[in-house]
């Protein structure tokens, strides 16, 4: 095997850097002054959790992962895939909209899926809710994720424009 062969954690650990500070960068190309958009700021998640609903700055909006669990509910929205897909997709774009943006300023997505069956579901709900001029999109199937009887978990990039 040679020795430059990268691994996918490695690159996408790499990818990752690169966009932080590409989106850094823009951030601090930007005018400043009275602009907004200069000024991290951070959309509460449930109280008590560990982390940012949202974090924007420079116009950039990252969104945390979401699952398909109905707001202010502990149990997913169903056993069943796809309707634990469109409520994943109700709360990213309400995590989205609570940042200031929409679904059509999304720019990449990060989707986790716990069975590679329930892909050809998983695009058509997907599709639904981007149905012109879709977001990049990365697609992973994981052997489970951190939320109990969570199938999907999708994270995403968005722009305040």
């Amino acid at each position: 095997m040679s020795t430059n062969v990268e691994t996918r954690r490695d690159f996408l650990g790499k990818a990752t850097v690169a966009g932080a500070v590409l989106a850094a960068g823009a951030a601090v190309s930007t005018a400043k002054g009275d602009d907004k958009d200069d000024e991290r700021r951070a959309i509460p998640a449930r109280p008590g959790a560990p982390f940012s609903r949202a974090v924007s700055f420079g116009g950039v909006v990252f969104v945390a992962g979401v699952v398909g669990r109905a707001p202010g509910e502990s149990d997913m929205a169903s056993a069943e895939f796809e309707p634990q897909c469109r409520q994943a997709l109700e709360n990213l774009k309400a995590s989205v909209e609570a940042a200031g943006s929409s679904m059509a300023n999304v720019m990449k997505c990060n989707c986790f899926l716990t069975d590679i069956r329930d892909f050809a579901a998983f695009n058509k709900v997907f599709q639904s809710y981007f149905p012109s001029s879709p977001p990049a999109r990365s697609t992973v199937v994981v052997k489970e994720l951190v939320v109990p009887g969570a199938r999907i978990e999708i994270d995403c990039v968005t722009s305040m424009a």
